[in-house]
Parts: C-alpha cells; structure tokens; sequence
C-alpha cells in the first residue's frame, strides 16, 4: 500500500500491476490521483493503454496463408534437422 504520495518512478513501477488492475482499491486510488495530477505519467500510462489495445486487436487478425506456410515449413525444418549438423539455416528466408 502507498500510504503518501507516490513519485513518478514508483508510480511507473506499479504502472502493469494498474493496468492489470492487480492493485487494491486504496493503491489504485493514489495512482489515479497521481495520473490526474501528472502529465507525464498519464501520458505514458495512456500510451501503455493504447499499445495494449492495438496489440489485442492484431492477436484477433489471422495471418497471411503465405505466412502461416513459411513458419510450418520452418517448424517442421527445426523439428526434422539435425541441432549438431552443419549446413543451411532454417532462418534463411525461402
């Protein structure tokens, strides 16, 4: 619990645990007054929110058949090839 007010950085350090919602109610109180109060750290926080949104929203977008093609090739070129042998590597683009 943060009984006073916080700094930016142990605002920033709790900034997951927050946007998780992983904080008590009293925690999460002093952090949203901090952010009412703190330019910075709102917009860092708002940042943190965005990038979360976009990236939630791209896991819901499947991937390209081209792509989907080239990693099982290259799954199946790991789990086939031999880790000690010498030769092509399975990262090489195709």
């Amino acid at each position: 619990m943060m009984p006073r007010e916080p700094s930016c950085e142990e605002v920033m350090a709790r900034l997951f645990d927050y946007l998780d919602r992983e904080l008590e109610a009293p925690d999460r109180a002093v952090i949203e007054r901090h952010l009412a109060r703190c330019h910075a750290c709102f917009g860092r926080t708002e940042f943190e929110r965005r990038l979360r949104a976009r990236l939630s929203e791209a896991m819901d977008t499947p991937a390209p058949p081209r792509l989907k093609r080239r990693l099982e090739r290259l799954l199946d070129t790991l789990e086939t090839s031999d880790p000690n042998a010498e030769g092509e590597s399975p990262w090489s683009p195709s």
